[in-house]
């Protein structure tokens, strides 16, 4: 297993590679990050100038990638500090200002934007296989003809218009109620002094809830679909059969020899799907008015901020990469033929 592991690693270090080089062409060459500034008739020549040397827009496109990545011939500060470098851990200045520190801005955002993926990825992947295995052992009863609509029905909805209509249902309940059962909006209450160790996790679990619900439907419907197919091709399969004559009782022959071979289809769906999984964090935590990497990169669109969009394309295919890994581990785990191949 080490030298399994070992190996898959080695395969990421070139795809984080290909993904630095794409993250940073497909931003620049989708529009001049000055282009607002250099429409304003006040701004002067010389200051336009200045800009484009602190955002090292005076370059070449190879050197400013080289600069991006390694911090060669950076801008240096006042302390001679660089204020670029992948490599150090310096996402590079922000059109925003000197005082917009773009790792800090990520580092503070990455843990309520995975805190929700998170959420999402774990309520979705236990709802789709109990309900893939029960509607794959009921085949064509009232309970799979009821799971198989709500997963089309989850499908058929548009993330966005899918969060809205889960945030205005919690608005509604909270109005019967007369009382604020659900959070509908922001990652945590703005006033949390006083909070006990207790209070500070109902109250994350409290505006986690409706944003969960919302994303994690996205990934719950594809994924049934594939574990209700993948555990029916193995519950025909002559080997369970063989379990079955053996006289095995079903939910042995299920949990033990069926459902451990029906998962390593699935996991290379979820891993696959991370990447939608962004996407639709993306619209969620706009309707939930959410802080996180989301409406970081909205916000970095709007602002044209080119090194900040860099670093969230980048972060992106990290944790793409990284899904992959994991999946690539798990098939290890589930079926340990892989390894020697």
């Amino acid at each position: 297993m080490l030298v399994y592991t070992v190996r898959r690693v080695l395969v990421a270090i070139p795809l984080l590679f290909l993904a630095s080089v794409l993250a940073f062409v497909l931003v620049d060459v989708s529009g001049d990050p000055l282009s607002d500034m250099r429409m304003e008739p006040d701004i002067t020549e010389a200051a336009i100038e200045a800009e484009e040397g602190r955002l090292y827009l005076d370059r070449s496109m190879p050197e400013r990638y080289i600069t991006w990545v390694t911090g060669y011939d950076c801008n240096r500060d006042a302390d001679g500090a660089c204020d670029i470098g992948l490599l150090r851990g310096e996402f590079g200045p922000s059109v925003r200002g000197l005082g917009f520190d773009i790792g800090e801005q990520i580092t503070t955002r990455l843990f309520t934007t995975l805190r929700l993926i998170s959420a999402a990825v774990v309520v979705a992947l236990g709802l789709a296989i109990l309900a893939g295995v029960v509607s794959a052992v009921k085949q064509y009863s009232k309970i799979d003809y009821t799971l198989t609509f709500i997963g089309f029905l989850a499908l058929a909805m548009p993330t966005f218009w899918l969060g809205a209509l889960i945030r205005q249902s919690g608005v509604w309940v909270n109005e019967q109620a007369g009382t604020q059962l659900f959070a509908t909006i922001h990652a945590r209450s703005s006033d949390t002094r006083g909070f006990t160790g207790w209070e500070h996790f109902n109250d994350i679990l409290a505006h986690l809830t409706l944003p969960t619900i919302a994303l994690m439907l996205t990934g719950y419907a594809a994924w049934s679909r594939y574990q209700r197919t993948s555990m029916l091709e193995v519950l025909n399969s002559d080997y369970v059969r063989l379990a079955r004559a053996k006289g095995l009782r079903n939910h042995v022959v299920i949990r033990r020899h069926a459902l451990r071979t029906a998962l390593i289809p699935l996991t290379t769906v979820a891993a696959i799907s991370i990447a939608a999984l962004l996407d639709g964090v993306v619209l969620i935590e706009v309707v939930f008015q959410w802080r996180g990497l989301g409406t970081f990169f909205v916000d970095s669109i709007n602002e044209r901020d080119s090194f900040a969009l860099m670093a969230w394309l980048l972060l992106s295919g990290t944790i793409v990469i990284a899904a992959n890994l994991i999946a690539d581990l798990l098939y290890g785990v589930l079926d340990p033929r892989i390894r020697y191949d």
